[in-house]
């Protein structure tokens, strides 16, 4: 593996509500020491760390209807998980949607920050990740996933998610030693 062109970390959704709470994910659970582990590396050698939160609207949000209550802003549930050591130098986009770029500055921060390639962690691939990078992709970065550090509620909706990025993004999976070397 080549070393990433500009990388940013993309933390998609590893908040409270979705790795404990009202929308608990054992496997989201699982990816915890993985992801820590990534940001850590990332933040030690100056690799933007930009968190993705679902930040909703109790009461009006299209996604609650879907979904339920979940990641209220204001709330505990919308909090990153305290694991991945949330810190003054990382970044943090709310969202209202399925992506990250949906209406938020994140293009914006991506840009003044000079990224060229984003790499995508957090819940779900098949969903948030998803929709996600579709956005990247189509304003011009390049994608990849880490992909210890990446899960769905399922082993196929995982599976159905990262080949889907893979199709039609071109995003490479890779482990979190091959990403780490390449930063």
């Amino acid at each position: 593996m080549e070393k990433l062109n500009k990388p940013a970390i993309l933390v998609v959704d590893m908040l409270n509500d979705f790795v404990y709470g009202a929308l608990a994910c054992d496997r989201g659970k699982a990816i915890v020491p993985a992801t820590a582990q990534l940001l850590d590396a990332a933040r030690e050698k100056g690799v933007p760390v930009i968190f993705c939160n679902d930040c909703h609207r109790k009461g009006i949000d299209r996604e609650l209807k879907l979904w339920g209550d979940h990641a209220i802003a204001g709330t505990e549930g919308a909090q990153v998980i305290p694991e991945l050591k949330l810190c003054d130098k990382d970044y943090v986009v709310p969202k209202r949607r399925y992506s990250g770029f949906f209406q938020t500055d994140l293009d914006i921060l991506l840009k003044e920050l000079g990224v060229q390639t984003v790499v995508m962690t957090g819940l779900h691939a098949h969903m948030c990740v998803r929709h996600t990078s579709a956005d990247a992709y189509c304003l011009g970065y390049d994608v990849v996933v880490a992909k210890e550090a990446t899960d769905s509620f399922t082993e196929e909706d995982y599976n159905i998610g990262i080949a889907y990025l893979k199709t039609c993004y071109g995003a490479d999976a890779y482990s979190n030693e091959e990403l780490i070397a390449a930063f």
